[in-house]
């Protein structure tokens, strides 16, 4: 009952700062940077190395354990098994503020799955051909106990997660029958070991499925916002701290673009690198995009 009060009153806090979207325009739109290689079809998470020289991409469900490297132009610069692991469905790649990547296997489309985790590799440079999983964060979610819930509580799917302070933070893609925007925010220790996923809050995001299931996530340098991307905008999400997402504010920036965007990574605290999924006419390209102040 408890944490039944507190999801509903962070969802009314979130919902009473009636966030206005952002002023930029039109004419502020994605620059393409470069078209992704026509073997990476569907991009699902990526992220830069420390000298920011390298973008590590991943694919999800039915693709390989292989995790590619892109320069900045776009070329193939390294292809790395995993060899100790399994794409059940990769969904998301980041990185902490010491380099560390870690894939998010959590891919969770029927709201199903029992093995859920979060793979920590050694990945130090584009030269490697394999590696390895050195640490593996199994976890469960706290409130989850049907498998599958019911079609109107489908929120346990995730496809955007960032590190923070020792802790990893899931933002949830809604795949409810009548959705809502509502999504869930859960925090796992970044650790090796089997844990159950705290949730942080139930939260709510204005719009249809295209404006607002949540597909990836990027932290800023300085820890104090996070982009949660969606197929048409970008969400700045401000005023948490690691213990409490409560008094969240969130901006609402508009793309003016729809595809299935599935990847976002900070370049700088200003800059964003944006991803989506090729399909038969657009997509299969990583875009610039600059947040103004």
């Amino acid at each position: 009952m408890k944490m039944y009060i507190f999801c509903m009153v962070t969802s009314l806090l979130l919902m009473g700062c009636n966030p206005k979207n952002s002023e930029q325009t039109k004419e502020d739109t994605l620059k393409v940077e470069f078209s992704l290689p026509k073997k990476l079809k569907e991009v699902s998470g990526i992220t830069l190395s420390p000298d920011k020289k390298t973008i590590w991409a991943i694919e999800d469900q039915g693709n390989k354990n292989r995790v590619y490297g892109l320069d900045t132009k776009g070329a193939f610069v390294s292809d790395v098994l995993v060899e100790n692991a399994e794409n059940n469905d990769w969904e998301e790649i980041t990185s902490d503020r010491d380099g560390n990547i870690y894939i998010g296997d959590f891919g969770n489309n029927d709201n199903d799955r029992r093995n859920l985790s979060i793979l920590k590799i050694d990945l130090k440079d584009a030269s490697q051909t394999t590696t390895k999983v050195t640490q593996k964060t199994s976890f469960h979610y706290e409130g989850q106990t049907e498998f599958p819930p019911k079609k109107s509580n489908l929120l346990y799917d995730c496809e955007a997660f960032v590190e923070m302070n020792g802790n990893f933070y899931l933002f949830t893609k809604n795949r409810s029958k009548g959705f809502d925007g509502s999504f869930l925010i859960f925090r796992v220790p970044n650790k090796a070991g089997d844990f159950e996923a705290k949730l942080m809050g139930k939260f709510k995001l204005d719009g249809k499925y295209a404006d607002a299931a949540i597909t990836a996530a990027s932290i800023n340098s300085k820890g104090d916002q996070i982009v949660l991307l969606n197929h048409k905008n970008v969400r700045i999400v401000t005023g948490f701290t690691p213990d409490d997402f409560s008094k969240i504010k969130v901006q609402k920036i508009s793309l003016h673009h729809n595809s299935q965007k599935e990847a976002v990574t900070f370049v700088d605290d200003k800059n964003l690198l944006i991803a989506d999924e090729k399909d038969k006419k657009d997509g299969g390209n990583v875009y610039l995009f600059t947040l103004k102040p």
